[in-house]
């Protein structure tokens, strides 16, 4: 099999021409929680991706835990998410949307009316998190979610998928990383629940699990891949004993589901411990779908770790940010544009949609 990173993949029912693909990465430029004709342009300027995956983008009011992110359960939203599909695919790109619930992390200063941070046990999270209105404020204590609150989040992930497909995606991607609702059931630091979605390695996977087969039954298993962090760090998430173990039941479970991918983030490039190659080997044995890799990547890792059957699709993050032709630039060896970080997550065009192609 050619797994050179410029050479087409197929990805469930869908022919992609690389296996580039962008990685979802946070950008707080929905006014409202409504992608607008800015995200349009953004996501269009970087269709030659063989598969974007959006940022995250919440199934709920619960979930819009940062300033600005978008949601897909509004018309409106939907609405928005329209005018991006479209422009993607105009230019014959495929992309996925990511749908992230941010469980405890988030503040009720970002959140509609009515909402509330949610999480599986009354946990706050360390650290402070940005809100528009009061600046940063401590993370809250967040209500424990009652089995209720779980089947309705449940619920709203099957919406979300629904009407990620009406709005014209070609599937979507389940955020069980980063310290995210997902993964705050999962992990027993964030995790301390004593009834069936806690304890236990399977208990603990039972909500992701639950989320990812209400997924497939809402839009069918070609539709669906999931995103997972072992060894992350992020958002006051850490490591834990059984780490290995977990993700390995895990892996096998959405292995019998048969979700179209797995993409594995190694977070070690921005400080987190390295996500062990056993670690990989093992999932890579237990899920036997499509395996994107992510983290730190550049051309010549990339090329080596698909070469080598670790990978069928590369994820790269940053350095789409300033490069909107990154599949080119990477194909030609060109250099890479620098990015600017201090405008990661601030509103407007500014190192957003400005970013030249080479050509230009």
């Amino acid at each position: 099999m050619n797994r050179d990173l410029f050479s087409p993949a197929t990805l469930g029912a869908l022919t992609l021409s690389n296996r580039v693909v962008m990685a979802p990465m946070t950008r707080n430029r929905s006014l409202g929680n409504v992608p607008g004709e800015l995200v349009a342009t953004y996501y269009g300027q970087r269709a030659s991706a063989g598969l974007i995956i959006t940022e995250g983008t919440s199934p709920s009011p619960n979930g819009l835990g940062y300033p600005r992110i978008p949601g897909i359960f509004s018309e409106a939203q939907v609405a928005g998410w329209k005018a991006v599909t479209a422009a993607v695919h105009a230019k014959g790109g495929k992309l996925f949307l990511q749908l992230m619930h941010t469980g405890r992390i988030g503040h009720a200063a970002n959140l509609p009316a009515g909402a509330e941070v949610l999480a599986p046990s009354a946990v706050a999270a360390a650290g402070e998190i940005w809100t528009d209105a009061q600046g940063l404020q401590p993370h809250p204590v967040p209500r424990a979610m009652s089995e209720q609150d779980i089947r309705q989040a449940v619920a709203e992930f099957a919406q979300g998928c629904t009407n990620a497909v009406e709005a014209g995606f070609d599937g979507v991607e389940l955020h069980s990383a980063n310290g995210y609702l997902l993964e705050q059931f999962l992990n027993p630091g964030s995790n301390t629940r004593t009834d069936a979605y806690g304890g236990s390695i399977e208990n603990r996977s039972r909500f992701t699990l639950e989320v990812a087969a209400a997924a497939v039954a809402a839009i069918g298993k070609d539709r669906v891949g999931i995103r997972l962090s072992p060894h992350g760090v992020f958002n006051d998430i850490a490591p834990f004993a059984e780490t290995e173990a977990a993700y390995t039941y895990l892996a096998r479970q959405i292995d019998a589901l048969g979700l179209v991918y797995l993409h594995l983030v190694d977070h070690s490039a921005m400080g987190a411990p390295s996500l062990a190659p056993a670690t990989v080997q093992k999932i890579r044995e237990a899920y036997h779908g499509t395996l994107i890799l992510s983290g730190g990547y550049d051309r010549d890792r990339a090329q080596a770790d698909l070469a080598a059957g670790k990978a069928d699709l590369i994820a790269f993050g940053r350095p789409f940010i300033s490069n909107p032709d990154l599949p080119a630039r990477l194909q030609a060896g060109a250099p890479l544009a620098a990015y600017d970080m201090s405008a990661f997550y601030t509103p407007g065009e500014k190192s957003y949609t400005d970013y030249p192609a080479l050509n230009a």
